[in-house]
């Protein structure tokens, strides 16, 4: 059965999960790239940069894994790019050049509705209007039988959250203080909404902490 998986997404240790000010110069907003240290260092990320340098150890293996029976993904409209509002025109095709790295159907949560598009690589992300029940029975559907992974950011994280859809979250604490930004769990009881700590491993550069939904 398909589940929904958050895979590698990084927070601080004060629980921002991207800093303020997200704009063409800033993707995860002002020194939110603090938060992905661990990722930028792994033959993982590398390779998907065509590099095969890298380091290969706990946080290489966690992030690969990331990647293993996804069918289809899930981003908010922020993890799409900086535009805001309706869509003035079709130029805007992501942070990722011309082949994502996706290479599965991606399902974009947007208020403006948008041709579908489709990229380099097996890529094609999705413009869903419907909320974010409709993306995931679209995702669910598209996988195939495999696992949604869901990208981001923030808000897109806890309204799934908030609605208990998630379930599984993997989260990669790093050692940093952001101080301002998104804040992920504020005002979120996990325990509430049945979710507990299924598993903990120390890696490199991140402390990598899993939540499971309770059955």
């Amino acid at each position: 059965m398909s589940k929904l998986l958050v895979r590698s997404f990084a927070i601080s240790i004060d629980g921002y999960g991207a800093g303020p000010d997200q704009d063409l110069q800033n993707p995860l907003g002002v020194r939110g790239s603090e938060l992905m240290e661990w990722f930028f260092q792994t033959r993982a990320w590398r390779r998907m940069h065509g590099d095969e340098d890298g380091e290969t150890g706990i946080d290489n293996g966690i992030a690969e894994q990331g990647f293993v029976g996804i069918g289809a993904w899930i981003l908010g409209r922020n993890m799409f790019g900086p535009v805001r509002g309706a869509w003035p025109d079709d130029s805007w095709k992501g942070w990722w050049g011309d082949e994502p790295p996706y290479r599965v159907p991606v399902f974009v949560l947007t208020h403006h509705l948008r041709a579908p598009l489709k990229m380099a690589g097996g890529t094609e992300f999705r413009f869903v209007t419907g909320g974010i029940h409709d993306a995931l029975e679209q995702a669910t559907a598209a996988a195939g039988g495999l696992n949604v992974r869901l990208g981001g950011g923030v808000s897109t994280i806890r309204q799934y959250l908030r609605a208990a859809l998630i379930d599984e979250l993997h989260l990669a604490i790093r050692p940093v203080l952001l101080g301002s930004g998104e804040h992920l769990l504020s005002d979120l009881d996990l325990r509430a909404l049945g979710y507990e700590c299924a598993n903990y491993v120390a890696g490199e550069r991140a402390a990598h902490v899993y939540l499971r939904k309770r059955a």
